[in-house]
């Protein structure tokens, strides 16, 4: 047997056996036939790994796409009016006083926002990126789009405060209400029973079906909930039998069943301590675009690249335009807090 040192140092072969541990001890002799030796062994891994991360304002809202770059994005609303009095149109044959319909037109203005990332590939850097088989543009592509929903993300759920703009789970022209107590003198879940839940859900689901005059439209349908109360509505069973969830319940026996209304529970981050006093919220809406939107007007696009002699590369510009979440109907939209 041959010793691995003594090869690569002076090139002589010895029937010496080597030293527990000799291949990793080196000297100026040995030490660049080793480097080669390891580089040459190693398995590399061709893919590269992206941070984790997620978003999901594609599931909780409807997204309007197109109509180019605005200063704002509208909507038409109309309300009815009639002159009649407590007989609502009723008239005799020999009537001179029949009532005139009015209708009052308006319109609400909503805010856009433009959104731009510039893309720098320097030439020897891609040069470098090539001789190993990555880009170093795609890399970089697939950054501005991730971040770019991020954007979008926090834009549905949170708004931009400072520009005067909320989203889904903190706006403040929305009623928002405690959970009941349980009980255990708690408004929690984790100390609920399934029947007690399900009242919480029947409750803020009822509030939002009278408040849009019992227009079933306007009746919550999309539920979000922190995902700790998710996970605990999924792993706990409602009887010994251990054959449903406290989830699937819900789903099966709300007040909207029976009337059609698919109800949706979902878990979200942005739920967590979102409530009065950094509490735990539940939002519950109608998921429907004639009442809670956003819209997209410009989708992100790579709109001009050119080479830059300063920078000794290519430099190339993203932009696209979206716009604050609509509120069109504030009485399909409710919070409980405390759950």
């Amino acid at each position: 047997m041959f010793n691995f040192n003594n090869i690569l140092g002076s090139g002589a072969p010895t029937t010496t056996l080597p030293i527990p541990g000799s291949l990793r001890a080196q000297d100026a002799a040995t030490a660049g036939g080793l480097a080669f030796l390891v580089g040459e062994l190693e398995k590399r891994d061709p893919k590269l790994r992206e941070p984790m991360t997620s978003v999901t304002y594609p599931r909780d809202i409807v997204i309007k796409t197109g109509g180019g770059w605005v200063e704002n994005t509208s909507a038409y609303n109309v309300s009815y009016a009639s002159s009649a009095g407590e007989d609502g149109g009723i008239i005799g044959g020999q009537t001179n006083n029949i009532p005139i319909m009015q209708a009052d037109i308006g319109k609400d203005i909503f805010k856009t926002f433009n959104w731009a990332h510039i893309l720098k590939v320097p030439v020897i850097d891609q040069s470098k990126m090539q001789t190993i088989g990555r880009s170093l543009d795609d890399i970089l592509d697939k950054g501005i789009r991730l971040t770019h929903d991020k954007t979008l993300d926090r834009n549905v759920y949170l708004g931009f405060p400072q520009y005067g703009t909320y989203g889904l789970v903190n706006h403040p022209n929305v009623t928002a209400s405690s959970a009941p107590v349980g009980p255990a003198s708690s408004t929690t879940w984790a100390t609920k029973t399934p029947d007690g839940i399900l009242n919480d859900i029947n409750l803020i689901m009822v509030e939002t079906w009278t408040n849009s005059e019992y227009d079933l439209t306007g009746m919550a349908n999309h539920i979000l909930i922190p995902p700790t109360q998710y996970a605990w509505l999924v792993k706990t069973v409602i009887s010994s039998a251990g054959n449903q969830s406290i989830l699937q319940f819900l789903l099966d026996n709300n007040i909207g069943k029976n009337q059609g209304v698919d109800l949706f529970i979902a878990p979200s981050r942005w739920c967590i301590g979102a409530g009065t006093g950094g509490t735990d919220r539940m939002v519950a809406y109608a998921m429907n675009e004639d009442r809670i939107r956003v819209q997209q007007t410009v989708p992100l696009a790579r709109v001009m690249t050119a080479p830059s002699i300063e920078h000794l590369g290519y430099l190339s510009a993203y932009a696209g335009q979206f716009g604050q979440v609509e509120v069109l109907a504030y009485s399909c939209i409710q919070y409980m807090d405390g759950i």
